[in-house]
C-alpha cells in the first residue's frame, strides 16, 4: 500500500487509498471548506496527534507542491504509519509539526515527489539524534 504526505495548513496530511488523516495541529487557519473537507470538530494533536479527515467530493485532495512517498509494509495499516510519521514530526510540547524536519527530509531542492519509506523503517534511536540535532536551538 502506497501513502502520500503532504501539508495542509501547517499540519500534515497523509493520503492512502482515498481516505485522509490529520496529523498535528494546524498553524495557520484553514479554510476547510475551500480545501474540500469536513472541518474538523477539534484538533487538538497534544489529545490525539492523528485524526481522520472527510473529504466533501470524491476528489483527491492536493497535497502540496512537495510531498512524501511511503510504501507501507503488508502488515502496516495507514493509522500505524500516520503514528510513526506523527513520531518524527510532531513537537510533543505543542503539538505542532516541525517545518524543519520536514525541510531535512525535502532537501535543499525539493522535487515533486519524494521517495520516504525509510522513515517508517528507520530505528527510534537514530531518529532521536536527528531530531534533537536538527530542533536544537543555537
Amino acid at each position: 500500500m502506497i501513502a502520500h504526505i503532504g501539508r495542509i495548513a501547517g499540519a500534515i496530511l497523509l493520503e492512502c487509498e482515498g481516505s485522509y488523516l490529520l496529523i498535528g495541529n494546524t498553524k495557520v487557519p484553514c479554510d476547510w471548506p475551500q480545501q474540500d473537507f469536513v472541518a474538523p470538530a477539534e484538533i487538538d494533536a497534544l489529545k490525539n496527534p492523528v485524526q481522520p479527515l472527510e473529504r466533501c467530493s470524491s476528489q483527491p485532495a492536493p497535497l502540496g507542491p512537495n510531498y512524501l512517498t511511503i510504501t507501507l509494509s503488508p502488515n502496516q495499516t495507514k493509522e500505524d504509519a500516520a503514528n510513526i510519521i506523527a513520531s518524527r514530526f510532531l513537537i510533543t510540547r505543542n503539538g505542532s509539526i516541525s517545518d524543519r524536519l520536514w525541510n531535512l527530509i525535502l532537501g535543499e531542492d525539493p522535487a515533486p515527489e519524494t521517495e520516504a519509506t525509510w522513515l517508517l523503517t528507520m530505528p527510534d534511536r537514530l531518529w532521536q539524534i536527528v531530531r534533537e540535532t536538527v530542533l536544537r536551538c543555537t
